[in-house]
């Protein structure tokens, strides 16, 4: 079984409590039940917002056809008696609207928010259903709002601890660049080099108007800010992450290595300052 995929699944089972089907026939209150569709509403802990409007009307054709055939997973809602809040599930519940649909299949969980973004991440990421934006945005909330750690969410979302890292520096990028990769206009791998571009968005505007590839961004960024180019030049997360450790530790840090191994380098000046360093290193343990 694909890596990734495993991990994702062992991600929501968790969350869950088991498998989607065990929980259902272990409680009652979790069977696969019937909702007026009107009783349902969207979470603000959606991490999707963008729903392209052909692919909704495709699904509302196929529902149409053949009903909603996995059941929509929803909660009480928290503030608002006798309505329910979805967790998983939006395009379908969109499309059901389109279809004319008057009731749907639901199963109803007892869920935090918390609970309901790491799902919502989890769901969409097994579907490709996310921007880089709104993906980014999901793993900040995690960290920001609910206190996990980079290598917890990527435990749970089936990623790499620096895949996630890198996923959330994008959102330091000006919100028009935001926006551009949100519409598609560029992709993750042009974002991620903007980051190190000395201005963003008019280098952008360039990649778009030439539709440059990210390997040809890569090299644009590396000749405007003097970076040296060629083989073995690190690429634009490196030098990102390179960037970061180096502010945050107030010291020179270098990276060097591939995908496998490498090294990881900081430089100090006396032995106050590597003693601030270790105790700095030593408090993120904690």
């Amino acid at each position: 079984m694909n890596s990734r995929i495993h991990g994702l699944g062992q991600g929501l089972d968790a969350l869950l409590g088991s498998s989607p089907e065990g929980t259902a026939q272990g409680n009652s209150n979790q069977s696969p039940q019937t909702l007026s569709l009107d009783l349902v509403r969207p979470s603000a802990n959606q991490p999707r917002t963008f729903f392209g409007e052909i692919e909704l009307q495709e699904l509302a054709a196929s529902i149409r056809e053949k009903g909603i055939l996995q059941p929509i997973l929803v909660r009480p809602a928290p503030l608002n008696a006798g309505y329910f809040e979805l967790v998983a599930g939006e395009r379908r519940w969109r499309a059901a609207q389109i279809a004319q649909l008057h009731e749907i299949p639901v199963l109803i969980r007892e869920l935090n928010d918390r609970e309901i973004l790491e799902i919502a991440l989890i769901e969409n990421i097994q579907r490709d259903d996310l921007n880089a934006i709104e993906e980014a945005r999901g793993f900040s909330r995690l960290t920001e709002e609910f206190g996990e750690t980079q290598e917890s969410v990527a435990k749970q979302v089936g990623k790499s601890r620096s895949y996630v890292a890198n996923s959330i520096r994008l959102l330091r990028l000006p919100r028009r660049i935001q926006e551009w990769l949100e519409e598609g206009a560029l992709q993750a791998g042009h974002a991620r080099a903007l980051l190190m571009a000395q201005d963003p968005v008019k280098t952008a505007k360039h990649v778009i108007k030439q539709r440059l590839s990210v390997r040809q961004t890569e090299k644009l960024v590396s000749r405007t800010t003097g970076a040296p180019t060629g083989k073995g030049v690190k690429s634009a997360d490196t030098r990102s992450l390179e960037a970061e450790l180096s502010l945050s530790l107030r010291c020179k840090v270098t990276i060097s290595g591939d995908a496998e191994r490498g090294d990881v380098r900081i430089a100090y000046r006396d032995l106050s300052q590597l003693d601030r360093i270790i105790g700095k290193l030593r408090s993120r343990e904690t």
